[in-house]
């Protein structure tokens, strides 16, 4: 698969299937911060949870066999990334 065909599919994901399914990235992330705040007993900011989901995808694909998934779905939480931190 080439870049621009991974970037492809990550906007979509992103931007259409995920959304249907879960919400806005931003609402979505603001929940997952505050469960995770709550449960480690310090503030975790939004920007922090894409970047953590980011590290998930990364650890998955270096500990595991390589999977088109998990490039995919980095660059989609690296633009969630972006988007609610800049």
């Amino acid at each position: 698969m080439t870049r621009a065909e991974l970037i492809k599919q990550a906007e979509h994901i992103v931007c259409q299937d995920r959304e249907d399914q879960y919400g806005k990235p931003e609402n979505n992330f603001s929940l997952i911060a505050e469960f995770w705040s709550a449960y480690l007993g310090k503030e975790v900011k939004v920007g922090n949870v894409a970047m953590m989901m980011c590290l998930l995808k990364i650890a998955r694909s270096v500990s595991g066999k390589a999977k088109e998934d998990n490039y995919v779905d980095l660059i989609g939480y690296a633009a969630c990334a972006g988007e609610v931190t800049l």
